[in-house]
């Protein structure tokens, strides 16, 4: 963490977490003494600052001539941007938090937007509070932590009614460790809620190499579902003890960042997508009457061109003008590869075409990785329509939607590099 970059000056300052949202904005009368100040622990810091300070993992700030300046631009900023913690803390909307009972003989875990002095452990308050729910959700799922969902309170003094224990689903199903009936010792018992405490302080490493290990059986397994959620979780948590870091930034370049994940996000609804397509790979076909077909396979990694990633293909299998063939040979290519290499896959794959790609495409892709197959569209050029897979209606976004422009962006540039290339293969054969 180099804090000695920031200069010591008026300014306004963003926060971000490890997804690279804006979750707060400040303004200082030196930007040194005030960013610096957040890394120095305090025992009378409010508890919502705390639960801040646990979730930045970048700082971003802008050097003003004057505080005023700072304050403008701040009240501005925080007017457009609207990031998670100033609305909160202006509203006082009461978020989250997860609570741990551990002044109970069981403990339980839950989420409750109350925060009272009742021996029990609090984290938060958490903002995202699906991501959250899921979270916890998961943890009871895969057994990590499966302490008793009930809100019964009993104790070793004061015994549950059997009469409650013979009729509560979760005994019967095994899926409660069932302290109320005796099935597990207190000490066992409080020894799983030791562990769920240490993972909401932080110390994830443990966690982290059971999910490494779980994830490569499930690919081994062709469990496509359940190794990307892993391998999401395992990236959630990874970002957790990743290092802060400090930049410099214009008003323009914070404008830019807003806007790409804004456009994420715009397309994540209009699509239906289960997480926001971070990661985008766009496959375009170019020929001249099916001489010399070539393919490109762009990235876009959060809504910028990633060109490392970029790929060319040369179409083996096809001979003459075969669109359909082509983009299922190229499709896969691609994935066997990556499955192949236990690669991670793309969050979305974009196909420059019609209805008659994008089905080239999902059945080449159902064939390698089955329902681990990661959200797929199509665009075509004539309407600018969206279509997806097992939909019989094309979408048509509005002409200033900012998904639109992104899924333009990305298509013009898979176009873009697939003429490059087709046109060296020609411009080759014609010399030979």
């Amino acid at each position: 963490m180099n804090l000695s970059i920031i200069p010591h000056s008026p300014g306004v300052y963003l926060m971000r977490d490890q997804m690279s949202h804006i979750i707060y904005i400040g303004k200082a009368k030196d930007l040194f003494k005030r960013m610096s100040s957040y890394f120095i622990e305090r025992a009378d810091r409010e508890p919502r600052v705390a639960a801040m300070v646990n979730m930045i993992r970048h700082f971003d700030y802008i050097p003003t001539a004057s505080e005023r300046e700072a304050l403008v631009m701040e009240q501005g900023l925080i007017r457009k941007l609207k990031p998670v913690f100033n609305v909160m803390w202006r509203d006082d909307k009461s978020f989250p938090w997860v609570k741990l009972t551990l002044q109970e003989d069981f403990p339980r875990l839950f989420l409750t937007r109350k925060k009272t002095n009742d021996g029990a452990k609090y984290y938060g308050p958490y903002p995202h509070v699906k991501q959250v729910s899921s979270l916890l959700r998961y943890f009871w799922r895969k057994r990590f932590f499966p302490l008793r969902p009930c809100r019964y309170e009993f104790s070793t003094e004061n015994a549950l009614d059997p009469k409650i224990i013979k009729g509560c689903l979760y005994y019967h199903t095994q899926e409660c460790p069932a302290p109320c009936a005796a099935r597990i010792s207190k000490e066992d018992y409080r020894h799983i809620a030791h562990e769920a405490e240490l993972f909401l302080e932080g110390q994830h490493s443990q966690l982290i190499q059971e999910w490494k290990k779980e994830m490569q059986a499930a690919a081994e397994q062709k469990k496509y579902e359940l190794a990307a959620q892993l391998r999401d979780n395992i990236t959630a948590l990874e970002g957790m003890g990743q290092r802060v870091t400090f930049r410099q930034v214009d008003v323009e370049d914070v404008n830019q960042r807003v806007g790409r994940s804004r456009a994420i996000t715009d397309l994540q609804k209009a699509l239906n997508l289960k997480r926001p397509p971070l990661r985008i790979e766009c496959f375009d076909i170019s020929h001249t009457q099916g001489v010399e077909t070539v393919a490109s396979m762009v990235s876009f990694d959060r809504g910028q061109p990633k060109k490392s990633e970029y790929r060319k293909f040369i179409i083996r299998t096809v001979e003459g003008i075969d669109d359909f063939a082509s983009m299922a040979e190229v499709v896969g290519r691609r994935y066997r590869r990556l499955q192949k290499e236990e690669k991670t896959l793309p969050d979305l794959i974009l196909i420059d075409g019609g209805k008659g790609q994008l089905s080239a495409a999902q059945e080449t892709l159902q064939t390698i990785l089955g329902r681990g197959t990661p959200a797929l569209a199509s665009l075509a050029k004539r309407e600018e329509e969206l279509f997806l897979p097992d939909r019989t209606t094309s979408i048509l976004l509005e002409k200033d939607s900012p998904a639109l422009h992104l899924v333009q962006a990305v298509r013009d540039e898979a176009h873009r590099f697939a003429i490059t290339f087709h046109r060296l293969r020609r411009g080759k054969r014609m010399l030979q």
